[in-house]
């Protein structure tokens, strides 16, 4: 079952917005050959990797109205409180937060954590800072969503990385969005941060591997047992 899992989520069509990119360095690849054969088998490297960077797996995404959902493929880089950015909305006081970063080799396709409504969505021009360092949520790049529930309204932020150069929203502000919905997109190393609602707890440790759409993050009720899933 995990090898299948490996090759469902490691072969999987290229997204839409990836298709232009693809095909410059695939065109790149043609010219370095000409030029000199050991070039063009490093284009060829560099063209399997920007599709592999653009893939677009379908996930499946456990159901429940208590749990939020991982909205990025990384590493969780932490799992604690901190202020929101003011555009959210959220207040000045201190969140649960839990922020995902995305190497070059991670799908870079964004999801929501959770069910409900767009409430806002502000971008907010910045540095492009390494992701991984905390100051890159205030100082970085960074599209802001907060999706309002009946479990609260919860803060969902794109930040662009050291790499970064285009972070891509595919929702807009009334959206009714399902849990795991494709709602974005960051080329080239990022990360997103997710705050919490009082009522959240957080489940997931620093340092542990999330999968978009399908990695439980955090939960509102300490209820366990089987659960539906939703192909996305």
């Amino acid at each position: 079952m995990n090898v299948v899992n490996s090759i469902r989520r490691n072969f999987a069509p290229i997204h839409r917005e990836g298709y232009l990119f693809v095909a410059g360095f695939f065109v790149a690849t043609l010219i370095l050959w000409w030029i000199w054969d050991p070039l063009g088998w490093l284009g060829l490297i560099a063209t399997l990797w920007c599709a592999y960077f653009f893939r677009d797996p379908a996930r499946v995404t456990p159901v429940g109205e208590d749990l939020v959902i991982a909205p990025a493929d990384g590493i969780v880089s932490f799992a604690g409180y901190a202020a929101p950015p003011p555009e959210l909305g959220l207040g000045m006081g201190p969140l649960q937060r839990v922020s995902i970063f995305m190497s070059v080799f991670d799908c870079h396709v964004n999801r929501t954590p959770v069910e409900g409504r767009v409430e806002r969505i502000v971008y907010h021009p910045g540095l492009f800072l390494n992701a991984d360092l905390d100051k890159a949520s205030e100082d970085n790049e960074r599209n802001s969503i907060v999706v309002d529930t009946p479990a609260g309204r919860f803060g969902v932020v794109q930040i662009a990385g050291l790499i970064a150069r285009r972070i891509i929203c595919f929702t807009h502000e009334g959206a009714h969005l399902s849990a795991g919905e494709r709602i974005g997109l960051i080329r080239f190393g990022s990360r997103v941060d997710v705050y919490l609602p009082a009522n959240v707890q957080i489940v997931v440790g620093v340092d542990s591997r999330a999968v978009a759409g399908e990695t439980v993050i955090a939960q509102s009720s300490s209820s366990a047992g089987a659960r539906p899933f939703q192909r996305s």
